[in-house]
């Protein structure tokens, strides 16, 4: 009996030596938690058929099966990939069936390069093109736990459901403050397929490409597998409120918020003696706008008055809009003069839309905030406060009398000289 349990105990002590040189290595073999993620989603409808790719040799479902291989094998080894189709299960008359078809093909993770690779190449032009739902889809996917978190959306065309609408579960994906960024390539060139595609991108913060070959189409998700490596700091959500003394106090580093049409929203900022607060902000018309509109961004102290402002306006030309500021706190005198000042944010906009344009969520704000040391040289404007209120009025006034005092008394002279010669 003594014999047997000191077998078995030998045996349990064995195992558990294994299981813990074991595991190390396998975990060791796979990325780690916080890892980047990647899911690229493969327009499979039925319009993929069409063989004008690469100048009429190659269809697009061919073409877009090559460029996944050549992604797959060239992957890196922290990056987790995952595959997620849309149409490529139900070829029927049924839009309530079509528009649901969408299925993830190989799970976010570590590439088996053969098995992601053989799932690939069973795939056959089928259906629908629910893009809406598939994106929604890539998000779950993609889960929550650490790690950039990039889509790759490839398409030959617009979303042929309707509902939910891409661009509002782009803007909807971006608001849940989890920093996705979704990127999308066309294989076609068509005007429509352009603006939902390119709706999609910006309200992530992504880009649009469109492609036309099989080599270029591989270049650019190669391109943007590896960017989900290139570390990024995740912008943190916070709420403005419509007044300072509400307001969520920031630290130094990026925020993302939404604000309404024309709205004005606040935040605090604690900023020492002797430290100089510079602020950015950026405000994405994410959908159709009306023409003429502006950003504001104001320092102003808790009394209300100004310190500094930075402003910027457009007539349609741009999709974000942009303004920043500095203001530079004097060193303490005394130690009774060490106390930080609050230092309130008012960020505004003036976009416009026409009614049938959703007013929900708002157009996305990203606040970035950072404090350094102040600046040493008594030179520097920003320390005399050039640029706040009527500091700046005076001084553009008092520059203006000097210079037209000066051109009067130059005129006089260079006639006096010309009458007497």
């Amino acid at each position: 009996m003594i014999t047997t349990r000191r077998l078995a105990a030998g045996a349990c002590a064995l195992l558990a030596a294994l299981a813990g040189g074991v595991a190390p290595a396998n975990a060791a073999d796979g990325p780690a938690k916080n890892s980047p993620k990647v899911e690229l989603v493969l327009d499979v409808s039925g319009s993929m058929r069409a063989q004008d790719v690469d100048g009429g040799r190659r269809t697009r479902m061919a073409a877009a099966q090559q460029a996944f291989n050549e992604v797959i094998d060239a992957t890196p080894e922290n990056v987790r990939l995952g595959i997620r189709t849309l149409g490529a299960s139900y070829a029927g008359e049924d839009k309530t069936i079509g528009c649901r078809d969408s299925q993830q093909l190989y799970r976010v993770g570590k590439v088996d390069r053969t098995d992601a690779k053989a799932a690939v190449a069973g795939l056959r032009p089928t259906g629908w093109t629910p893009i809406g739902y598939a994106l929604r889809g890539a998000d779950q996917d993609l889960g929550t736990d650490g790690g950039t978190r990039r889509i790759v959306l490839i398409t030959d065309g617009e979303d042929s459901c309707g509902m939910p609408d891409p661009c509002d579960v782009a803007r909807e994906l971006a608001a849940k403050g989890t920093h996705l960024t979704i990127d999308t390539l066309g294989l076609t060139q068509d005007d429509k397929t352009r603006e939902q595609l390119s709706c999609i991108a910006e309200a992530t913060g992504g880009t649009y490409t469109t492609v036309r070959e099989t080599k270029e189409l591989s270049g650019r998700i190669k391109q943007l597998v590896r960017r989900a490596e290139t570390p990024v700091e995740t912008p943190k959500p916070v709420t403005g409120t419509d007044q300072c003394s509400t307001a969520p106090e920031l630290r130094a580093g990026i925020w993302t918020d939404r604000e309404k049409f024309s709205e004005h929203r606040w935040y605090r900022v604690k900023v020492k003696p002797g430290q100089e607060l510079r602020a950015s902000v950026s405000v994405g018309a994410d959908r159709a706008v009306d023409r003429d509109y502006g950003v504001l961004l104001r320092a102003v102290t808790e009394g209300g008055q100004e310190l500094v402002r930075g402003s910027d306006a457009g007539s349609g030309r741009t999709d974000v809009m942009a303004a920043g500021l500095r203001h530079p706190v004097a060193e303490a005198k005394d130690d009774g003069d060490k106390a930080p000042r609050t230092v309130c944010l008012e960020v505004s906009n003036s976009f416009s839309a026409p009614p049938s344009v959703q007013r929900e969520p708002g157009l996305p704000v990203e606040l970035a905030v950072d404090l350094v040391k102040g600046p040493d040289d008594p030179s520097d404007l920003a320390a005399f406060g050039l640029g706040r209120g009527w500091v700046l009025l005076a001084v553009l006034a008092v520059t203006g009398l000097l210079a037209g005092l000066l051109w009067g008394w130059l005129a006089r002279w260079r006639l006096a000289v010309w009458r007497e010669n």
